[in-house]
């Protein structure tokens, strides 16, 4: 992490990771449901098991047969997304804690909304390929959600794949929808459950429920396995600072730089749960 300035010291380089990294990794929506790997390098390559060694049966004292495993590789080449805010000098001196993470907070959330569009997108431009560019499971709900059976579906259909449904993924409007189901006919009791560990969480069959006003709002619902999903990051996070060009008004600017990727080594173990028929 690195710090440039030339007018006064606003983030000194051990600041970075604590106002600007680990906020984007808790605020995003990307990173809560994916694995964050961080690299020093401008290609992340992530191992993918394509064929498994046979083991077998073999009698005492005899020769085991050799059976190798074979990879492939997912590369991701995390691509650079920034945000630039005009500040007055007065914020920029004033050195409190408190100062220093509205600032903090303003740069993250810019960061925030960028990573998230382009996880859902399936491509952006100058950025990387999402969601909407691979070739996930599906699982269909019907024209509305009327129960959770298109949940447990897709998180069979993870199983099947040898993964685990560790968050489902959609729009608030979709969240809505289904926090208004009831357990029956009359009843006022909600099917959903909550989780009273997380304000305002929700759970769907078990599974944390996510969202993000950057999801489509087509009513579908994305099922993330953790451990097949990642969001890249290179540890070359940056915040700068010149007061040049607006030295006339007393202001700096400050200049925040990282390097985002996505990588989805296993695409078929993501389930998407579309609000629709089945084909």
């Amino acid at each position: 992490m690195a710090t440039t300035s030339t007018a006064a010291s606003l983030l000194r380089p051990e600041q970075v990771n604590e106002l600007i990294v680990q906020p984007l990794t808790l605020a995003s929506v990307a990173m809560q449901a994916s694995t964050v790997a961080q690299t020093e390098s401008t290609e992340y390559r992530i191992p993918v098991l394509t064929g498994d060694p046979d083991a077998s049966w073999v009698p005492e004292a005899a020769e085991i047969p050799v059976d190798d495993a074979t990879f492939d590789e997912v590369v991701v080449t995390p691509k650079k997304v920034a945000a630039l805010s005009v500040l007055s000098n007065e914020l920029i001196e004033d050195s409190s804690p408190e100062a220093s993470a509205v600032i903090g907070q303003r740069l993250v959330q810019s960061l925030v909304r960028k990573v998230d569009a382009s996880w859902f997108a399936a491509a952006t431009a100058n950025g990387p390929a999402g969601l909407g560019s691979i070739t996930p499971s599906e699982t269909y709900a019907g024209a509305a959600y009327a129960n959770i059976d298109a949940f447990l579906e897709a998180i069979t259909a993870a199983e099947a794949e040898g993964a685990q449904v560790n968050s489902f993924v959609t729009h608030p409007n979709t969240a809505l929808a289904l926090a208004k189901l009831k357990k029956a006919t009359g009843s006022n009791e909600p099917l959903l459950q909550r989780d009273v560990t997380v304000p305002g969480g929700r759970v769907v069959a078990g599974v944390p429920l996510l969202v993000s006003p950057d999801a489509d709002g087509d009513g579908s619902v994305w099922g993330i396995p953790k451990a097949r999903v990642f969001v890249v990051i290179r540890r070359d996070v940056q915040v700068a600072l010149d007061s040049s060009a607006f030295f006339t008004s007393d202001r700096t600017a400050v200049r925040v730089t990282a390097r985002i990727g996505f990588g989805f080594p296993h695409e078929s173990a993501v389930v998407k749960i579309n609000r629709s028929a089945a084909p």
